[in-house]
This record gives C-alpha cells, sequence and structure tokens, in this order.
C-alpha cells in the first residue's frame, strides 16, 4: 500500500482462547486481505489499511491503521463483528482507545426499488436508484442489503462504543442479507441486484421472498461493499452453483479485453442458463443438477479439481459455492500449493442435514 496510514486506533479483545481466535481470523481473511501470520501475531493488509493482531495470554491486541478516518471507522466495525462471531457462546469484552461515536454508519447508502424482472424461473433482478455509486466502482462486489418492515420509516444502523453495529430493534428490525452486485449503471444511478429464488417448499427464504414482492418506490439501503475483489490476471478459471452465478457474470463483464475465462457453472437445469457477456474470451460449461445419479454429491467440487489440474500456477482460481466443496477445493488447492493470491475460495450457503 503506497497511501500513508494516518489514522490510527489501538483495541484489545479479552477471549476465552485467543491464540484460537487469531487462528480463524486468519484462515477467513486469507480471502479478503494478504495475511501474514508469524507465531502469536498476524498482519492484515488490504486497500482499506492494516490491522496487526497480537495474541497474548487471554487478549487479542489490535493496531488499525488506514489511509481515511471513514476507512479507519469501517475497519473497526469489520473486526468488531467478526470478532463477537467468532467468539460464539463465548464471553468476548472488546475496548478502543477512543470509542465509537458515530450516529450512523460511515458505508451505508440508501436506496429505492425501480423495478423488477425475471432473468430466468428462479432468478429474479431487482433494480434500485442509488445517488452514490462511487463506492460500487471497481471494487469488492457484496453488499448487506437493508429492508425495512413495510409500513415503518426505515431506521438505519448506528454504531455501538466498541465498534459492532448498532442494529434497530423490535417493530424497526431490519430484513438484513448478503447479496454480489451484478451491474450498475453510473449516468442513470441504477443498481442491479439479482435474487435466486429457492423453489424448496417450506424453507424460510426471507431475501427472496422480498425481490419477489419489491415495488416500485420501496426504500431500503445498502451496507458495504465489502468483500469478493474483483480478479486480476491474464487466466481465469470460475467455478459455482446459483448462488455464485450472480458474481461470475460481474467478473465476465468488467474484465478487459484479452483475459481468459473458463467457467464451470452448477444449476437445476436448462433453463437456468444464463447468457454471459464478455469482452475477454470466454467458455462456459454448464452442469445440470437435474442430470445428476441420484445420489451424487460433490459433483461441482470434483469437476472444479479436474478442471484446475490441467491449468498453470498463473491461472486464477475462484470458486464460490457449498461450505463443504469450499473446503474440499481449497485443500486440493493448498496441495497444490497454488499461490494464494491467484485464489479466491469462499463458501456462500452450508447444506444442513435433511
Amino acid at each position: 500500500m503506497t497511501t500513508a496510514l494516518e489514522f490510527k486506533l489501538t483495541g484489545i479483545a479479552v477471549a476465552t482462547d485467543a491464540l484460537a481466535m487469531l487462528g480463524e481470523i486468519c484462515e477467513h481473511f486469507v480471502e479478503h486481505a494478504e495475511v501474514q501470520r508469524s507465531g502469536n501475531g498476524a498482519v492484515l493488509t488490504s486497500e482499506g489499511g492494516t490491522a496487526t493482531i497480537f495474541a497474548q495470554d487471554h487478549k487479542l491486541m489490535i493496531e488499525l491503521a488506514c489511509p481515511t478516518e471513514r476507512a479507519l471507522q469501517i475497519s473497526r466495525t469489520i473486526v468488531a463483528e467478526h470478532l463477537f462471531y467468532f467468539a460464539g457462546e463465548d464471553p468476548l469484552e472488546l475496548t478502543w482507545s477512543e470509542p465509537a461515536s458515530l450516529a450512523l454508519l460511515p458505508n451505508i447508502h440508501e436506496a429505492t426499488v425501480l423495478r423488477c424482472e425475471d432473468v430466468t424461473p428462479n432468478m429474479r433482478r431487482v433494480v434500485f436508484h442509488c445517488a452514490e455509486l462511487a463506492p460500487f466502482i471497481g471494487g469488492d462486489m457484496h453488499v448487506r442489503l437493508l429492508v425495512p418492515p413495510k409500513g415503518r420509516a426505515p431506521i438505519w444502523p448506528g454504531v455501538r462504543p466498541d465498534g459492532r453495529v448498532a442494529w434497530p430493534e423490535g417493530d424497526d428490525e431490519l430484513l438484513v442479507r448478503v447479496y454480489t452486485i451484478r451491474a450498475f449503471d453510473v449516468d442513470r444511478g441504477e443498481v442491479s441486484i439479482d435474487f435466486l429464488q429457492h423453489p424448496a417448499p417450506g424453507v424460510k427464504t426471507p431475501g427472496a421472498d422480498f425481490a419477489r414482492d419489491a415495488q416500485p418506490g420501496q426504500r431500503v439501503a445498502l451496507l458495504g461493499p465489502g468483500g469478493g475483489s474483483l480478479p486480476i490476471a491474464q487466466s481465469i478459471l470460475l467455478v459455482g452453483d446459483e448462488t455464485a452465478l450472480p458474481a461470475i457474470a460481474r467478473i465476465a463483464a468488467e474484465v478487459p479485453a484479452g483475459t481468459n475465462l473458463q467457467a464451470i457453472i452448477e444449476v437445476l437445469d436448462g433453463a437456468e442458463e444464463q447468457f454471459l457477456f464478455s469482452e475477454g474470451s470466454i467458455s462456459v460449461r454448464w452442469l445440470h443438477r437435474r442430470s445428476y445419479p441420484v445420489g451424487a454429491s460433490a459433483v461441482l467440487a470434483d469437476e472444479a479439481k479436474k478442471a484446475i489440474a490441467g491449468l498453470n500456477e498463473d491461472t486464477f482460481i475462484w470458486f464460490a459455492g457449498e461450505k463443504a466443496e469450499v473446503r474440499s477445493v481449497r485443500a486440493f488447492l493448498k496441495d497444490r500449493r497454488h499461490d494464494k493470491k491467484n485464489m479466491y475460495v469462499a463458501w456462500y450457503w452450508e447444506r444442513t442435514p435433511d
């Protein structure tokens, strides 16, 4: 990073097992930052700044350094949210050299529903108007969609003193779901998000329900962006299922001319296939779950491994989908000693037992 890191903040997290939590941090953020682990310490570096974390007894000593005050506050919230997530049911106490005092999160963008359309039978697109599109250009692809209860004026989240998000509660509780920004149109001030319409009966799908029922003029907010930056490489392999398809389509659409793309995408059947525009050269192979033999499992991961085996180490490997399959592919890449800078492997959902 060449920008001077002029804004700094320190924190102390008292945890049940600080060293184990440091390990969780390093494993998770390897897909979002450059992680350098050395003994009981780690340095996480990204475009937003640097986090230095050291485990000592039952404490994590944290130092954040960022190029802007806004980036510093965002980094604090990211670290705080993940620490409490990793702690689970274990007690955690987090304090900062300067307590958070923001009334509103610095990376929240209000938006309004413009229109909806069905891309395929199980993929629905909602187009929003958003006045501030600059943060979504050329950066991370994921956002949290915040939807207020019907019939109530939205109350957007602020920040707790420990850096965590202060979510509105009770009658003002928001629907919060993570999605990929599928596309944006700067001239029109439009942002598009694709929502998978899960066909399984009896499964709660509040995000898909929102997309199905969304009406023009409905107010929402987009929190972010964060995570899943666009890969930069001459050769890229993209592998994923429907949950990853919006990200795959956006990557294909934004790579420069001359990029060589291969894609393996798993969908329910032929009706769920989409045309992928790209200025690069792209080859797409579709896998249809309806054609799988009874009892087949991990087909996508197996096909990904076969494809990876025939590629050179300079190829960027992008894989996203079900948690167990993601772990399998990640282990395969580790065994091959594939350069971590040339891979993004992230789980978007987890299969639950029947």
